[in-house]
């Protein structure tokens, strides 16, 4: 039927041209590519995985040292033996040398007698007989300058012994021996001689010394 009413008309007309826009609105969506028109997936990359840390690592430096070699003082070391010093040579009975030994092994009693004859115009053999000299009863073997009631001359050395040793180099030569000393002997000159008188002098004390 035809339309008389003219709004009746107008709102038909209206209607249609919605719906024309409708319709042409389909037909663009349908020729256009579907896949710009619906939004990207959000894809949100995952992180990254970390390295696991290398299961070869190298050990700590405190742990590596667990292997090697032991510490010095912990191992058992065999030093190499010294090589053996020479032996010394033993010292004669009485603390004597050995060379010294030998001289008075040689002495001869009767003949040191006669020797102190050259000794006998200043010096007794008789425990306290003092003359010009000290007496030399068991001269052998004492401190030198010890006789009560004599004067020695300070050339003597009184912290020292009339050992046979001293005793064989100061009848030598007094002077040398002790300079400053006022005993005027000149000495004896031979070895066999001053060996003689020391070892018939020691027999004239209370306790003789070993000689040998």
């Amino acid at each position: 039927g035809s339309i008389a009413d003219p709004i009746t008309a107008k709102l038909v007309a209206g209607v249609l041209a919605v719906e024309g826009q409708q319709a042409v609105a389909l037909t663009m969506l349908a020729g256009t590519d579907t896949a710009a028109v619906v939004p990207a997936a959000v894809t949100t990359e995952a992180p990254a995985t970390e390295e696991a840390p290398a299961a070869t690592e190298e050990a700590p430096a405190d742990d590596a040292a667990a292997t090697e070699e032991a510490p010095a003082d912990e191992q058992v070391a065999v030093a190499p033996a010294a090589p053996a010093a020479p032996a010394a040579e033993a010292p004669a009975a009485g603390g004597m040398s050995p060379e010294m030994a030998a001289v008075f092994a040689s002495a001869d009693l009767a003949e040191g007698e006669k020797v102190f004859r050259k000794c006998r115009a200043c010096h007794k053999t008789e425990d306290g007989a003092n003359g010009v000299g000290p007496h030399l009863h068991g001269v052998v073997g004492r401190p030198i300058a010890s006789v009560d009631g004599y004067k020695y001359s300070d050339a003597l050395p009184a912290d020292k012994v009339w050992t046979p040793e001293n005793l064989y180099a100061y009848l030598e030569n007094p002077k040398a021996w002790a300079p400053g000393t006022k005993m005027a002997f000149a000495g004896l000159k031979t070895s066999q001689e001053r060996a003689n008188v020391i070892a018939w002098l020691n027999q004239q004390g209370d306790n003789p010394i070993p000689l040998e």
